[in-house]
């Protein structure tokens, strides 16, 4: 299966040993190995890049933008476009490499693509509408006007759960903006982004314009950190743990940079006694336990108004028990393994730390005896007092609490550092508008009658609080990428200032002959 699909996506060499991870004929750095999750085994290695090699990279960068940011938008988008129609034909393959790369099932892979599609033809259409303002001036004959300008080489960090996504997020906007790209991807999931890099940049050289992308493989130690502190990219867009980008913020700050962070979240659930049952249940199994428990988006608590808890938390149990855990490519897999054994380990872990604080593992737990990294999907019934509920498990527990008035509920919810996602079920307009209103949700996305995750794109994407505070994927989150600049054009022949303030000069005179 892999051997056909790496030659089908330019990646044939990767299975006879070692994959230049920019197109430097070598990199220099050490190899890293890409690990199917489902069977622990490797996929293919990279040699990743040193610090000279990811200079030669950032130059190019930097080259390249000089001539980019010249060129009009409508023609960056027409790039895009041509990306977006070359990831329609790989839709299938790239799917099935982020499966293989991470355990997402086939049809998550698959959506993922489509999701870089999307970011593609949002970017087309944001390429003639990245739109300034005319504002009025307090002085006569004069003008005042906001334009945008291509902000530089941006810095792309992304994580392994959203491997492709999250850089069409950033990149196919960066693009239209007239910026140029340094993509640093997850480790644990290397051969996706040389596929991804393969198209984009083989596009970008057919219009003319060949270091628009650039890939940049390595660790977060070294390389991640090298990007954060470099002074020659003026945002950073990090992807990862909130421990990450506190990391991240503080490098980037000291150089007075900018971040645009999308950081962990542990999201809640509120059904209420008006909620429809079938809808909620159905919406919680797949905020809980889609992509094994690894979005950022992952319900992690369920708050449920006690009239409902026993009979929800039994038709719960029932779902969870109607799961099909096993190799994510193959038909009817609903739930994929882990990324590695050190995630495995860490919720196993968490529910060793519920049960000393108290909570009941009612289904779920148990690590598969298979190869690959394999578990069932927890259900615990849990107190908000307990100190394992705030925080967040990169896995798929979710823990389940009671409460009797719509305040305290939406009070535990907002309880946790994090910020990023939000959901309630209810049928009563009233709790609907509470739950969005300034007194509710205090998390960057909040929705009614649908889960914590699934994001469309156009929407801005973001949370707040530890979650960082960054927007991606749209509405105005293009801003972002470029640099704002206020001219005020005088057509007059006087010389007025502003709050009228007076500054009378006369020039003194040349002497004649002089």
């Amino acid at each position: 299966m892999t051997e056909d699909l790496f030659r089908r996506l330019g990646l044939a060499e990767v299975n006879s040993g070692v994959c230049a991870a920019s197109w430097i004929e070598d990199p220099g750095g050490r190899e890293l190995a890409s690990i199917n999750p489902a069977t622990g085994e490797p996929l293919g290695r990279v040699v990743m890049v040193t610090a000279k090699s990811y200079d030669r990279i950032v130059d190019r960068a930097i080259e390249t933008f000089a001539t980019w940011r010249t060129v009009p938008p409508p023609v960056r988008g027409e790039l895009v476009r041509r990306i977006g129609l070359a990831l329609r034909e790989h839709k299938a393959d790239l799917g099935l490499l982020i499966t293989l790369e991470t355990g997402k099932i086939r049809s998550e892979g698959e959506g993922e693509v489509q999701e870089m599609i999307d970011m593609c033809d949002f970017s087309v259409g944001l390429s003639r509408q990245l739109h300034g303002l005319t504002i009025a001036s307090e002085r006569p004959r004069h003008r005042m006007i906001e334009q945008w300008h291509p902000l530089g080489p941006i810095g792309i960090i992304t994580a392994f759960n959203f491997p492709a996504a999250v850089w069409a997020w950033n990149a196919m906007i960066a693009a239209v903006c007239g910026d140029t790209l340094i993509w640093k991807p997850s480790p644990l999931a290397p051969l996706t982004a040389i596929a991804i890099q393969r198209i984009a940049s083989r596009v970008a050289a057919e219009e003319g314009y060949p270091g628009v992308f650039n890939l940049c493989v390595g660790d977060a130690e070294e390389t991640g950190e090298r990007m954060a502190r470099d002074d020659r990219l003026p945002l950073i867009s990090a992807t990862g743990s909130c421990r990450m980008g506190r990391r991240v913020a503080e490098m980037v700050g000291k150089r007075l940079g900018r971040t645009l962070l999308e950081l962990g979240g542990n999201n809640a659930i509120i059904i209420t006694s008006s909620a429809d049952i079938e809808m909620a249940v159905r919406g919680t199994v797949f905020a809980a336990v889609g992509t094994a428990g690894q979005r950022c988006t992952t319900a992690r608590r369920l708050i449920v108004h006690e009239s409902l808890h026993d009979v929800f938390l039994e038709r719960l149990i029932g779902a969870y028990g109607s799961l099909s855990i096993g190799d994510p490519w193959k038909n009817g897999v609903l739930v994929g393994p882990l990324i590695h054994e050190a995630a495995l380990n860490q919720m196993l872990a968490a529910l060793e730390a519920a049960r000393a604080q108290g909570g009941v593992v009612v289904f779920g737990g148990r690590r598969l005896d298979r190869p690959g990294f394999f578990v069932e999907p927890a259900i615990v019934t849990a107190r908000p007092g307990m100190p394992i509920v705030a925080q967040e498990t990169f896995a798929p527990i979710l823990y389940v609490m009671k409460y009797v008035q719509l305040d305290e509920a939406i009070a535990i919810q907002n309880s946790v550092e994090q910020g990023l996602s939000s959901a309630v079920f209810t049928r009563d307009l009233r709790e609907a508008e509470r739950f969005l209103s300034p007194e509710g949700s205090d998390c960057g996305i909040a929705n009614v009658n649908i889960g914590t995750s699934g994001a469309e794109i156009g929407g801005a994407f973001g949370g707040e609080k530890a979650t960082g505070g960054g927007r991606e994927a749209g509405s105005d989150a293009w801003k972002i990428y470029m640099r704002r600049q206020t001219c005020t054009i005088n057509y007059g022949s006087e010389i007025p200032l502003a709050q009228s303030v007076k500054f009378d000069v006369v020039p003194r005179q040349p002497p004649i002959g002089g």
